[in-house]
């Protein structure tokens, strides 16, 4: 496979991955500003929901105000933000028509219908879109789209860079939801096991469609370390960091076979892997978490770098 098409299926995964991880931030946001704040009112939690998208400074530019119609329209609907549902879907998009031949036409029918359905959006009054509404969309579109790859895409090297590409990209979103709830959201560390903090968790819970699956895991009380270990490192969770880490190791280890033998890029996932394999949550809520997510996020990021320079500037026909 040339390079420029595997960099394209690639790509075109993360996009769709990230516009995903966006209207999950969106949601916990939406969810947030619903909790009562611990100084009378409601909360806004707005400023920290961009930082984690890594958007706050872009945001701040642009507008005066961190308030929630300001940060709906940025996150969904700003083309300028490369991180907003708009933006992510058509470069998803982009790059799916660029190596149309690549994908069947199930898949690309996914991908471009929810391209139009979102043009429908941009046509339609913002007062008749509910947040729910967007976030709901965008998890049903991004889910088809998975799917479609799923059932109907061979199992050849263009179907492991997608989903090195979609194991990359979740294993940082996931990570940067984890981080947004247990290091900005919480106003003070006087207020962990508050209901204020058991009400985030289980916000963060049903932001990442986990909270049904993770109280089938772990009967009894909701706890913070319950919690870290299902995110971090349960192997049947398949957004956990663990999962996202192993998705991404086999998917490499297939393209490596299919080119002749191991690269710096399965060397690095499989260092990453062998470390969150071995972890225990204790030993992470000793590092600290916020610490622990920052440097598996520098970890992953790595990984990314590596692939890109291993398969993607030059990869053999």
């Amino acid at each position: 496979m040339l390079s420029r098409t595997a960099n394209h299926l690639y790509w075109m995964a993360r996009y769709i991955e990230r516009a995903e991880t966006t209207a999950r931030l969106l949601e916990v946001g939406g969810r947030s500003a619903l909790l009562p704040d611990i100084g009378g009112g409601f909360r806004n939690d707005w400023e920290a929901i961009l930082q984690a998208n890594g958007t706050l400074e872009m945001f701040n530019e642009k507008y005066s105000d961190t308030v929630q119609r300001n940060a709906e329209t940025f996150l969904f609907f700003d083309a300028d933000n490369p991180s907003s549902v708009l933006s992510c879907l058509n470069m998803a998009r982009e790059n799916a028509r660029i190596v149309r031949t690549a994908l069947t036409s199930s898949v690309w029918d996914a991908i471009n219908g929810a391209f139009q359905e979102l043009k429908q959006f941009q046509r339609t009054e913002r007062s008749k879109l509910q947040l729910s509404d967007l976030t709901e969309w965008t998890l049903r579109s991004t889910a088809l789209i998975r799917g479609c790859i799923e059932t109907t895409q061979l199992r050849n090297d263009g179907y492991h860079f997608m989903g090195t590409g979609f194991g990359i990209e979740r294993a940082d979103n996931t990570a940067r939801l984890l981080d947004v709830k247990y290091y900005v959201l919480l106003p003070s560390v006087s207020y962990v096991g508050s209901g204020l903090d058991q009400s985030q968790w289980v916000t963060l819970l049903r932001s990442m469609s986990a909270h049904r699956a993770f109280s089938w895991t772990y009967p009894g009380e909701l706890t913070a370390a319950k919690i870290a270990d299902f995110l971090i490192l349960n192997r049947m969770f398949p957004r956990s960091l663990l999962s996202a880490v192993q998705h991404s190791c086999e998917h490499l280890d297939h393209i490596g076979r299919g080119y002749g033998g191991a690269t710096p890029a399965q060397s690095k996932v499989r260092e990453i892997l062998a470390e969150l394999a071995e972890a225990q949550v204790k030993d992470i809520f000793d590092e600290g978490l916020h610490e622990f997510l920052i440097r598996f996020m520098r970890q992953n990021g790595d990984l990314a770098y590596t692939v890109h320079e291993s398969y993607l500037q030059g990869m053999p026909t």
